[in-house]
């Protein structure tokens, strides 16, 4: 398995538009690619401007094939300038 942190930190007042295109990329990542196992969307009312992802596929190859995905593409463009700051980082193996 492959797992994928990633944290949005976004402009001030961007979270309410932000996240119904979030959540709609999320439900289409799990319908639409069968190596996309899991795919959370998290807030914390303490942090509005912050996002958070937990993103789990098949291996690397399925993840990269998802950045390629017209959904991911039509998103990624979508929110570009909502987005002050993005950190991702990728988990190659979990412990069973």
């Amino acid at each position: 398995m492959f797992a994928v942190c990633v944290t949005f930190q976004l402009n001030p007042g961007s979270t309410a538009a932000f996240l119904p295109l979030m959540q709609e990329n999320a439900r289409t990542s799990l319908r639409n690619e069968p190596a996309c196992h899991q795919f959370d969307v998290l807030t914390d009312t303490s942090k509005p401007d912050t996002v958070f992802l937990y993103e789990l596929y098949e291996d690397k190859a399925a993840f990269d094939l998802h950045l390629t995905s017209t959904h991911f593409r039509t998103f990624d463009a979508a929110v570009t300038s909502m987005i002050a700051a993005k950190d991702v980082q990728t988990w190659d193996t979990i412990a069973q």
